[in-house]
């Protein structure tokens, strides 16, 4: 069994996260470069500043204390979210040109939606380096071998048959089979078999295994008891490999959106969200695990990173997009304190999704089983 010292943790942690918020930030303020909006801070990290220089064009860099994020402060804004400060209007026509808020409401949106989509690009660029070096998994999703007692058992499936979509999803590959399951334990889900070239509908429901990591900690997945047949691994040429990525990470992307699915219908629990802990724990374990193992993980919060902000929700750039489209649609921005309660309310969201992803962590690491011991 594997062991992570302690100190890992904390410097994998970083060099995960650092990397990414550099990226996504970095999005924001090159595509605002390219639109002629003139960038007063970048920042990695929130609070006190403990590095920091000024460059020629006037841009503060620094790095703040609390490593959970970053930002791009543009000329113009009153705050780290983009909010418009109220004297930008007064400026002299030269430099109010160059500011955030008095650009068309185009460039605004295009300077937004680049941080989650160099979050998409850098993954893309990893999946596709991983492809053209190890090249791809082509497993067809047939199946291997049955597990007594499985649902795919009870349904009839035996070793040879085709798994061909999935409530709809086609399978291509093994491992699409498993990215469709292992999160819906319970569900019926309607599949689509083939075989002798015939096909045929059958209904399975996954239900959750226990299993260890080679760490020796204890996860839970859903599984419907199909075996893969022997792996398969093709070569991929360079030219092919950003297809490969944009496919992986459209994947993920697509199992992202699922489960959060599940989360707001409440068919999975918020005890399973994650949180900044649990990162920290993952990737001290992917540390461990060699360097393909952490950059594989790297690629992964990437891509969860840049879903994440583009949903529409206010202090996310999927809020600010929103704000956008209204205004493109309606022809005039949305009323100043409609802005301003929804950002409140969007400020209160993310504060209270942060305090239960972290409880979440702590219970997840035995944190409060210790502190009940100790007051028991």
């Amino acid at each position: 069994m594997l062991e992570v010292p302690l100190w890992l943790y904390p410097v994998a942690f970083l060099a995960v996260l650092g990397p990414l918020v550099f990226v996504h930030e970095y999005g924001h303020y090159i595509v605002g470069r390219w639109c002629g909006v003139k960038a007063d801070t970048f920042s990695i990290g929130f609070g006190r500043k403990i590095l920091g220089w000024t460059d020629k064009r006037g841009t503060e860099w620094k790095i703040g204390w609390l490593p959970l994020g970053g930002y791009v402060q543009f000329a113009g804004d009153r705050d780290a979210v983009s909010q418009p400060d109220a004297n930008w209007q007064a400026l002299p026509a030269a430099q109010k040109s160059h500011t955030f808020p008095a650009q068309p409401v185009w460039k605004r949106a295009l300077i937004v939606v680049a941080g989650p989509v160099t979050n998409f690009l850098f993954a893309i660029l990893i999946l596709a380096g991983f492809a053209w070096i190890g090249g791809q998994a082509v497993t067809p999703p047939v199946v291997g071998a049955v597990e007594a007692g499985s649902s795919a058992a009870a349904a009839g499936l035996r070793a040879g048959d085709r798994i061909a979509s999935i409530n709809g999803r086609e399978i291509e590959v093994f491992s699409d089979l498993r990215m469709a399951v292992e999160h819906r334990p319970g569900e019926r889900l309607e599949v689509r078999v083939t075989r002798d070239g015939q096909d045929r509908l059958v209904a399975l429901t996954p239900h959750l295994v226990r299993e260890k990591d080679p760490f020796g900690k204890e996860y839970t997945r859903a599984i419907v008891g199909i075996a893969p047949p022997p792996p398969q691994v093709q070569p991929v040429p360079l030219w092919d490999a950003p297809l490969v990525g944009i496919s992986q990470t459209w994947q993920i992307v697509r199992q992202t959106g699922e489960v959060l699915g599940q989360f707001v219908t409440g068919r999975r629990s918020i005890k399973d969200m994650n949180g900044p802990v649990k990162i920290a724990e993952f990737s001290g374990k992917a540390a461990t695990l060699g360097l393909a193992t952490l950059i594989g993980f790297i690629a992964l919060i990437s891509i969860n990173l840049g879903f994440i902000n583009l949903l529409p929700l206010p202090m996310l750039d999927g809020g600010h997009l929103a704000f956008y489209a209204y205004e493109a649609i309606r022809r005039r921005p949305a009323p100043p304190q409609a802005q301003e309660w929804a950002f409140r309310f969007g400020f209160a969201a993310i504060v209270t999704l942060m305090l239960v992803v972290t409880f979440n962590d702590l219970g997840s690491i035995g944190v409060w089983d210790r502190i009940a011991r100790l007051i028991g």
